[in-house]
């Protein structure tokens, strides 16, 4: 189920953080709890939901995963699960979460199912094929990003969405390279994917992604007209470089690429970086807005 990937689920909060004295006030804490509640709930629903599509992708993946030399420790893979117990759990998850997800709020029952329509079809084929894979797994994080926005019904601006989304393609290369990297020549076996990319080419991929993720951040936090008109939200942008360059020399130094959630739950300075990120952006929202 991998407990340390519901970490990537917290882009769900981003609504309810960005919309501080918007949507909500800090002061009024009836209802500022109200929906703090309801994005935790959509939180766990999605940590579920999730965790029932890595049972299937681990099912689905179990032949390569015996030849990879940290993956065929799975449960899966080492045989400590079988393929019926798996599909009965999973298969549990997926009606519990669903249809708690519907209850919860509808229009976020709807974003629920387009990303489990999005994820199997990843595992089951998409996967399968250049960069079409990396995109389909940065759709799954903006995905997170809408449904902690629908469920509790407030709008976020495009520009976050672009930086969601394109933070997530920096993260599925950074994850293809560590992959290729640390294959020992036995890419293809594991991971059939890997024949169509090369060093090289990740290495540039991730160079215009990486351009991409600054240039757009720094547009939002400048024009986005959901924020402080005063421009402060800028006083972030440092703040994102300095994350941003700590996870590039950790995925050139350190080959850290392949296990992004290990990467950002172990280095301490990355870690620090996304709390001072986070704590920057609720001063200025609950001080300028």
């Amino acid at each position: 189920m991998r407990p340390r990937q519901w970490a990537k689920n917290g882009i769900i909060y981003f609504a309810f953080i960005f919309t501080i004295n918007e949507r909500w006030d800090i002061g009024e804490w009836g209802e500022s709890l109200e929906l703090f509640g309801i994005a935790t709930a959509a939180f766990f629903l999605f940590c579920m939901l999730s965790s029932a599509t890595y049972l299937i992708n681990d099912l689905i993946d179990a032949p390569q995963d015996r030849l990879h030399p940290l993956k065929r420790f799975r449960p899966i893979a080492a045989g400590e699960i079988s393929p019926r117990q798996t599909i009965g759990m999973a298969a549990g998850m997926f009606a519990g979460g669903i249809g708690l997800s519907f209850l919860l709020e509808p229009w976020f029952g709807v974003v629920v199912l387009v990303y489990l329509v999005l994820t199997l079809s990843y595992s089951m084929k998409l996967k399968q094929i250049a960069v079409i894979d990396v995109l389909v797994l940065s759709t799954g994080y903006v995905l997170r990003a809408v449904g902690g926005a629908v469920v509790i019904q407030v709008p976020i601006s495009l520009w976050l969405y672009a930086v969601t989304s394109l933070g997530a393609m920096l993260i599925g290369f950074g994850k293809r390279r560590g992959e290729l990297a640390g294959s020992d020549g036995a890419a293809l076996q594991q991971r059939q994917v890997l024949k169509h990319y090369s060093g090289t080419l990740l290495n540039l991929l991730i160079v215009l992604v990486s351009v991409g993720v600054f240039f757009t951040y720094m547009a939002y936090t400048l024009t986005a007209s959901n924020l402080p008109d005063n421009r402060t939200m800028a006083l972030t942008v440092p703040i994102m470089a300095f994350g941003l360059y700590r996870y590039l020399h950790l995925l050139y130094h350190h080959n850290a690429g392949e296990t992004p959630e290990e990467m950002f739950l172990s280095d301490r300075p990355l870690m620090a970086t996304v709390f001072v990120w986070l704590a920057t952006v609720v001063v200025v929202l609950v001080l300028a807005r």
